[in-house]
């Protein structure tokens, strides 16, 4: 069964509740199924490597799972507008994948959280997608035929399932969050199985 490759940093539990409302709109589509996958944390000084697996949550990605993917949801929290640095990190190690062509052709979603209503939501989207570009994918957003993209007070753009986690940074989805965020799943893995 063709999988979409749903790959997160989530450290206030907020974007990995987005990437299980996409994953729940995956598995909507007749014949599709998600992956969910997560990359370890960086540090400034790094005293052990990180372990196999994540104590809890989302297994670490591995490069299997870019190759075996239909498409990708990539996820970040907003890091002063931009996405924050344990994806960016991972990102940056895939220049054999890129050479190789790997997600060349593959549809792609972008997915994140920030404190604030104005906090960089649509930057962080537009920033994840960049990389997107350069392996080739086919970017996948929400058209506004999705009738909560018009009615939302919270989170929820064109460019990606989002979220407004508060200054207490409440992880628990809005309504309107939980289904755009299912409805991009649905997206994504619908043009998935086009292409393929």
């Amino acid at each position: 069964m063709p999988e979409i490759l749903i790959l997160y940093y989530s450290r206030g539990g907020s974007v990995a509740r987005l990437a299980r409302a996409i994953a729940r709109g995956v598995g909507e589509v007749e014949g599709m199924s998600a992956r969910l996958r997560t990359v370890p944390p960086v540090a400034s000084v790094t005293q052990q490597a990180a372990p196999p697996e994540p104590e809890e949550g989302a297994p670490y990605v591995e490069p299997q799972d870019l190759r075996e993917c239909a498409g990708i949801a990539l996820g970040s929290p907003t890091r002063f507008g931009n996405m924050a640095a344990p994806l960016k990190h991972f990102i940056d190690t895939l220049g054999a994948d890129w050479a190789s062509g790997t997600l060349v052709g593959k549809p792609a979603a972008v997915f994140t959280s920030t404190a604030s209503q104005h906090g960089g939501q649509e930057s962080t989207l537009l920033g994840m997608m960049l990389p997107l570009l350069h392996h080739g994918c086919v970017i996948v957003g929400i058209p506004f035929t999705e009738p909560q993209l018009s009615t939302t007070r919270t989170g929820g753009t064109p460019y990606g399932a989002s979220h407004v986690a508060g200054p207490r940074d409440d992880p628990a989805l809005s309504e309107e969050e939980t289904a755009l965020a299912r409805a991009l799943g649905r997206r994504l893995a619908a043009l998935a199985g086009k292409l393929a």
